[in-house]
């Protein structure tokens, strides 16, 4: 059998760096990933000669990408990504914190009625910016060498600190839900959708709110959002680790310290971070021969974790257009949120797609696609161009062009049952083409030369994670994981002795960022044992 100090099971961005981190310190150390290649979400590939991003369309430092970049010593060459906003006809290219006054008029022009409204919700949107440059305001201390940084200790971590604990309190009380805030902010319900209704259901207020400071954050690798992984990837394989992938997890025994795999291969570890799908784990690990107190908790936290649901999904559609970058650079930047209509999404989102698939055994597919057309015509697409951010990614005199949605796994997941899954995505697709080509990018008309799609049920099966869901949990009152960051350290804990989490299901709200820290914590768990 083969033995390790350490397994991770799950190469994306989380399991990489938990990876990284035990090949450094001499770890013997195994990373186990489904798929051909690592990363996840974190991922680009080449098709006909045009590069599109599988899953995030570019990255926020946060204080942690970037310096767990440079404490691994990985040279990876970036670029800034700037984003757009476009409502109808109206495009504001954001440039900097001024860009926040232009978006207020933009949004004032659009429902004059609500003037003082939008000046409140800019207030607000102000005041979260000042609290995220507190949040991130510094490089995160767990991916710089305190022992020998006491210039970094004295100068920068002790003045922030306090400021920092301030700051926690001040966020913790604006975690109810955007749209129940707004609520009381605004009157207009076009307006609130047009803030909100881009975000996950029930995405707290600061969390959402967030956003602009996001945005001037945000920065591209050169070569594709996949360069961070294949980064990762390497650096694993210099020091060292071992990874293997197409290769599927199917069984945990904790009680002996051993997975196994689909071939039936198995594997010893001393300890194990797990870096994939939550609810997998709790579904394939073997307790019965735990100690009873250990096997309680860990049936009460299984109940917990598969009685929850995953967040929202998202489709994509991907496109090969014959005609070069610079007809569409005239329009908006690379990395562009548009939305086609004001009027909002209003209850065509939510109620009316509940109702729908609470009746779906008696619904029609044209009352499925009637939806479709109300859903889609209102919705805000996140539209990427990976081109306009390295013109290296397509080629000469071609653009390439990936626009999304949020996505509910569960509506797709039915009409795959019913048998007419293909028609459905193909529908989306048309839709989507005709609505962008028909608003904010007429250039697009007669000019793609190849499409293709990524439903939630690519992701589900791509990434195994449970419903398609691309941030972990849904945000509800109880969630069944940590969402605190105020103790993101004990994200990573689950109640099987020497077994570890890690990655967008260890947290929520969760993302790179996020998935990074609790992959290097799991790590520094392990290291602290030694």
């Amino acid at each position: 059998m083969n033995k390790y100090d350490a397994i991770v099971v799950g190469g994306g961005i989380a399991g990489l760096t938990a990876t990284a981190y035990l090949a450094r310190a001499g770890q013997k150390v195994l990373l186990i990933e489904k798929n051909r290649e690592p990363g996840g979400l974190v991922n680009s590939f080449w098709r006909n000669g045009f590069l599109f991003d599988a899953g995030v369309r570019a990255l926020e430092d946060a204080g942690i990408i970037l310096p767990m970049l440079k404490d691994l010593k990985i040279d990876l060459q970036v670029v800034k990504s700037p984003v757009s906003i476009g409502i109808e006809n109206e495009i504001l290219n954001i440039r900097n914190i001024e860009s926040l006054s232009e978006y207020k008029d933009l949004l004032k022009k659009l429902y004059p009625g609500s003037s003082q409204e939008v000046d409140e919700v800019v207030k607000t949107i102000r005041r979260i910016m000042k609290y995220m440059d507190v949040l991130y305001g510094i490089e995160n201390p767990l991916f710089k060498d305190l022992k020998h940084d006491t210039s970094f200790i004295f100068k920068k971590l002790i003045p922030w600190f306090p400021r920092f604990l301030l700051t926690l309190g001040k966020i913790n009380r604006l975690q109810m839900p955007v749209n129940d805030y707004l609520n009381c902010l605004i009157k207009n319900p076009s307006l609130r959708d047009i803030i909100s209704q881009h975000f996950f259901r029930n995405t707290p207020t600061f969390f959402a709110l967030s956003y602009f400071s996001l945005y001037l954050d945000y920065f591209y690798p050169r070569g594709g959002v996949g360069k961070l992984s294949e980064a990762l990837r390497d650096k694993i394989l210099e020091l060292g680790g071992q990874i293997k992938t197409g290769v599927v997890v199917t069984g945990v025994s904790p009680d002996n310290n051993t997975v196994t795999d689909d071939n039936n291969i198995s594997y010893k570890y001393k300890n194990l971070i797990w870096a994939a799908d939550l609810k997998t784990l709790y579904q394939i690990a073997a307790a019965e021969n735990l100690e009873s107190g250990i096997k309680e908790k860990f049936e009460d936290v299984k109940t917990k974790i598969l009685s929850n649901k995953g967040g929202d999904s998202v489709f994509s559609l991907f496109l090969e257009i014959d005609e070069p970058l610079e007809s569409f650079a005239k329009i908006a930047n690379g990395h562009f949120f548009y939305t086609p209509s004001r009027q909002g999404l209003g209850k065509t989102h939510r109620e009316e797609l509940d109702e729908l698939l609470n009746n779906f055994n008696n619904t029609t597919r044209q009352k499925v696609f009637d939806w479709l057309d109300r859903f889609l015509s209102l919705n805000t697409f996140e539209i990427s161009i990976p081109g306009l951010k390295d013109k290296e990614l397509v080629p000469p005199g071609k653009t390439g062009m990936i626009i999304s949605f949020l996505a509910d796994y569960e509506l797709f997941k039915k009409i795959e049952d019913a048998g007419w899954i293909e028609q459905f995505v193909s529908g989306v697709g048309d839709r989507i083409l005709r609505i962008i080509s028909e608003s904010v990018y007429p250039v697009l008309k007669d000019k793609v030369i190849d499409r293709f799609s990524f439903s939630p049920l690519t992701i589900h099966n791509r990434t195994a994670s449970s419903g398609g869901a691309i941030v972990g949990w849904e945000f509800q009152k109880n969630m069944p994981v940590i969402n605190n960051i105020r103790i993101a350290d004990r994200s990573v804990l689950t109640p099987l002795p020497s077994v570890y989490q890690a990655g967008q299901w260890a947290y929520s709200p969760a993302g790179v960022p996020m998935s990074i820290l609790t992959g290097k914590i799991a790590a520094d768990k392990i290291l602290k044992l030694k």
